[in-house]
């Protein structure tokens, strides 16, 4: 399958491809390949509990294989996480046309709770093939209109090969530049920061909401897109907030993150489930507590 989005993607045309976690990795060669060739595709990702065959309930435990590359080599996929169906659809939209702008892979990141939900939810209008820019760069064939261009990601000269991930990498910092996105939920006040992306992040509102009622000031932090991490404005707020949780349904895998982008300046508390657990109000809660007692 990601080989035949290769193929299709080196032809100009927009096009996805959709799994779980272990199918996932299994593009994995395939997602190198398409940086390699900077090939724009979308790839969606729902993923479950692991690692191995693991279970079919949700988790996020794909965090680093997502936002880490998802391949071997130099290089980095956007990483979309939607929290919502209607943001699930919008993502879709969303995620080929930066494909497209930047030449690179956007992953849609999500779990087997948003896989699985029912709510309502609006389907756009579909986009005309022909209202889209011409994708000059594609192997379409031409008629001797122009000259040839050759997809490919194999460079034996390392010159080449270093000159070319110095420039893909460029392209990446101008993407952490104008495309990260988040929502900051009543953090404005807050003493404590909940971090914590997609279908967690809808168990935290409600942990937000408990904690203020007993008079603990909470907020949200949420990433939308996982890469580029939102980091400026995380950061910032670690100049007013004395305690960040970060909050996943992993072994401790965005708390990296986290920690990161607030450079240590403030503790930073994990509050987890795994295997297909999923943290519960009252788990965070708990987390909360102690965060406010070591303050």
């Amino acid at each position: 399958a990601i080989n035949m989005v290769i193929g299709a993607a080196a032809a100009g045309r927009r096009v996805m491809t959709s799994s779980s976690s272990p199918g996932i990795a299994l593009k994995s060669e395939g997602l190198s390949y398409l940086a390699g060739c900077d090939l724009p595709a979308v790839v969606v990702n729902v993923a479950r509990g692991g690692p191995g065959l693991g279970g079919i309930q949700p988790s996020q435990a794909d965090y680093f294989m997502a936002t880490r590359g998802g391949g071997h080599g130099d290089f980095h996929m956007m990483v979309i996480a939607p929290a919502g169906l209607q943001e699930m659809i919008d993502s879709v939209r969303s995620a080929f046309e930066l494909a497209d702008k930047y030449r690179v892979t956007a992953m849609i990141l999500a779990d087997g709770i948003l896989g699985q939900m029912m709510e309502p939810a609006s389907l756009p209008e579909p986009t005309d093939p022909a209202d889209l820019p011409p994708k000059l760069w594609a192997a379409t064939g031409t008629g001797g209109a122009r000259g040839k261009n050759i997809i490919n990601s194999l460079y034996l000269t390392p010159e080449e090969l270093e000159r070319l991930n110095f420039e893909r990498f460029a392209k990446y910092a101008v993407i952490a530049e104008n495309e990260t996105r988040y929502e900051s939920y009543k953090t404005e006040d807050a003493d404590i920061v909940l971090v914590a992306f997609g279908a967690t992040a809808r168990v935290c509102k409600n942990a937000v909401a408990a904690a203020r009622a007993k008079g603990v000031k909470v907020g949200l932090f949420r990433p939308i897109t996982l890469w580029p991490f939102p980091k400026k404005p995380l950061r910032a707020l670690a100049d007013s907030a004395r305690a960040f949780i970060s909050v996943e349904m992993s072994m401790g895998q965005l708390i990296e993150d986290v920690e990161l982008a607030t450079r240590c300046l403030r503790p930073v508390l994990l509050c987890n489930r795994a295997g297909g657990m999923v943290p519960t109000p009252e788990n965070i809660l708990a987390k909360i507590d102690e965060a406010a007692r070591g303050m």
